[in-house]
């Protein structure tokens, strides 16, 4: 039989997914169209945006079968929602329509089920056609802004914007309004 440290082992190294995906310095977002339970709504929770369709639900599904929540569940349900209605997601493991969990800020958008996948994908080409360097000092932001004071979050967003003046995208983004066009980002 495997042991504690074993079983432990395993879980960590799938929670490392959740960590790369959460870390990664472009935009993610998950697409909720169907059921998002236990490990998959850990692994949705870790994308920076998650859209999700009317008639998909999430629930974490950790207390039906005894188990405490694994994939970094814990961390990212306390960020988005509070440690409050975290505790009441993870005891009640209720289901949570598309709704709700739109009202409680566990997705950022709900879309028709008709049509759901296109409608997700424009969003995802949004994301893909903007400035990706600017996106992954944002992203830097953000996860310091978790932690950090407010002079030190100041302090970075100087830092990181001083990087991205020097970057063709500002200089694409300055001539394309000037030309009342989209600019179109290269990433350099």
């Amino acid at each position: 039989p495997e042991t504690v440290e074993e079983r432990a082992d395993t879980l960590r190294g799938h929670g490392r997914t959740t960590m790369l995906l959460s870390r990664m310095p472009k935009p993610t977002i998950a697409l909720v169209n169907g059921a998002a339970a236990g490990a998959g709504l850990s692994l949705a929770l870790a994308c920076d945006m998650r859209v999700m369709a009317e008639g998909a639900v999430l629930r974490a599904a950790y207390a039906r079968i005894g188990l405490s929540g694994d994939l970094g569940i814990s961390y990212f349900l306390n960020r988005l929602v509070g440690p409050s209605i975290a505790a009441e997601i993870l005891f009640l493991d209720d289901k949570i329509d598309a709704a709700r969990a739109e009202r409680l800020g566990l997705v950022n958008r709900v879309l028709p089920a008709e049509g759901f996948a296109e409608s997700a994908l424009e969003i995802a080409r949004a994301l893909a056609a903007g400035p990706s360097v600017a996106f992954r000092y944002m992203k830097q932001n953000l996860a310091l802004a978790d932690t950090a004071s407010l002079e030190d979050v100041i302090e970075r967003e100087a830092y990181n914007t001083a990087r991205c003046v020097r970057t063709q995208d500002v200089k694409e983004a300055s001539i394309a309004f000037r030309e009342k066009r989209a600019p179109v980002f290269t990433g350099r």
